[in-house]
């Protein structure tokens, strides 16, 4: 989980540069209509949208947006029937498998944006199976703050964790994220929370089962473009790849 978890790292410090900058509000706000038509417009009963909600608040969202698109979601400001959930599939250079969901009113707008994405960064978007059969969907609690390990596996243990993996939040912080079967996710939460960590982040990620070993600094380099171009869609919610790197190439690949 070495390689994801970096990639996960570097995802959570775009984040932060992207919410100052007001860029991933669109994408905040098609995860909260989402969640809010799939499961309900009460957060207290609909762990997807509460989640969501959290993501939001994190990033600078302001209320009334995410009133906006809570409404949205449940059909008073009209339908939303059109966006709809995809996963594409593709590769990436030196044999990388990328996995991405996205959210979308226009499959055409979205596929050709991607392929655009993959093809000018040396990799190629896939047909649907290609790679997807390379991961496995995980429910990832991250936490910040200095870590027991031993309290860390009782508590993981009680909410029903598999597993956990020590990590850097950002340069100077530390943490651990901590890994359950997605129907997991709440109660892990729930749990951890009560035992007062200091919760990061709650997602669905995608984990995969074996990882390719980047070592050529130009397939790092073009492999670390297309992730970040592919991240900076408007369509796209997440995206990840079975990749490991060293920490050197991976700095020097994203300068």
């Amino acid at each position: 989980m070495a390689g994801h978890s970096k990639w996960a790292n570097i995802k959570r410090q775009k984040a932060r540069v992207d919410a100052v900058k007001g860029k991933t509000f669109a994408k905040l706000s098609r995860e909260i209509i989402v969640a809010t038509r799939t499961g309900g417009a009460d957060p207290a009963g609909n762990f997807q949208l509460r989640t969501a909600i959290d993501k939001a608040k994190a990033a600078g969202f302001p209320n009334d947006n995410i009133d906006r698109a809570i409404a949205k979601g449940a059909g008073q400001l009209g339908s939303d029937d059109a966006l709809a959930a995809i996963r594409y599939e593709g590769y990436g250079p030196g044999g990388v498998a990328v996995l991405i969901e996205a959210l979308t009113d226009n499959r055409n707008r979205t596929a050709a944006d991607l392929r655009s994405a993959f093809s000018k960064n040396g990799g190629n978007l896939g047909e649907t199976g290609c790679v997807g059969w390379m991961f496995e969907p995980k429910g990832v609690v991250t936490i910040a703050g200095p870590i027991d390990e031993e309290a860390l596996l009782e508590a993981a243990l009680d909410g029903g964790a598999e597993s956990y993996e020590l990590t850097m939040i950002d340069e100077d912080q530390a943490g651990a994220e901590v890994y359950c079967d997605p129907t997991d996710l709440e109660t892990l939460s729930e749990v951890l929370k009560i035992q007062r960590y200091s919760i990061n982040q709650i997602e669905n990620r995608w984990i995969p089962s074996n990882t390719v070993d980047v070592v050529d600094p130009d397939h790092a380099r073009s492999l670390l473009k297309m992730m970040d171009a592919i991240a900076d869609l408007d369509d796209v919610q997440s995206v990840t790849a079975n990749f490991e790197m060293a920490d050197d190439l991976m700095a020097a690949g994203l300068l």
